[in-house]
């Protein structure tokens, strides 16, 4: 995929700048410059990327549509494990008593969705609610929790029609990434 003396990579700014860009800076040059490649090979119709992480979903569906791949890009929900904890191949990193710990995070998007239905508005409570809630939990240490435009990724000041929360919490060697579209 890249051979000696490769230059050329793809960027979608402003879009890698939020979320896990800060903490990972390129990660999101390197995930576009591949799924270019790789697009321009294989030349798919249709690619399902999961929305658990969502950032990458849209950074992709905007690459897509800056650089006009002939493309569908669908979004995939997140599949959850019995317990709530989203599926993925981090959740191999953790051991019985950090998993049990993981359980904070589908707690805490539940607890941000309940204060929604009862009419909170305000992202600063919204956020504070969650971080609470994942901070009670003593192996958890939270990267981040973000209420953010689900298409521009930027931080809201309040919920009016949609939102997105999305976290990123570190327990033991694994970083967990979440998220939930709250509605108004």
């Amino acid at each position: 995929m890249y051979p000696n003396g490769h230059q050329t990579h793809v960027e979608a700014e402003p879009l890698g700048r939020f979320l896990c860009g800060v903490s990972r800076p390129g990660h999101f040059r390197g995930v576009t410059t591949v799924v270019a490649k790789l697009f321009n090979i294989v030349r798919p119709h249709v690619a399902i990327f999961g929305l658990k992480d969502y950032q990458q979903f849209q950074i992709v569906r905007r690459m897509v549509a800056d650089l006009h791949f002939d493309v569908e890009i669908i979004g995939h929900p997140i599949i959850r494990e019995k317990d709530g904890l989203a599926m993925s191949s981090r959740n191999a990193y953790l051991d019985a008593r950090e998993r049990e710990a993981a359980r904070c995070l589908h707690r805490s998007l539940k607890k941000a969705a309940l204060l929604v239905r009862r009419g909170e508005r305000e992202a600063g409570c919204i956020v504070s609610a969650v971080k609470e809630e994942i901070e009670r939990e003593p192996l958890a240490r939270v990267e981040y929790v973000s209420l953010c435009d689900p298409r521009s990724l930027e931080e809201l000041e309040a919920i009016d029609g949609e939102g997105l929360l999305a976290l990123a919490v570190r327990i033991g060697k694994a970083r967990l990434i979440d998220n939930t579209l709250l509605k108004a």
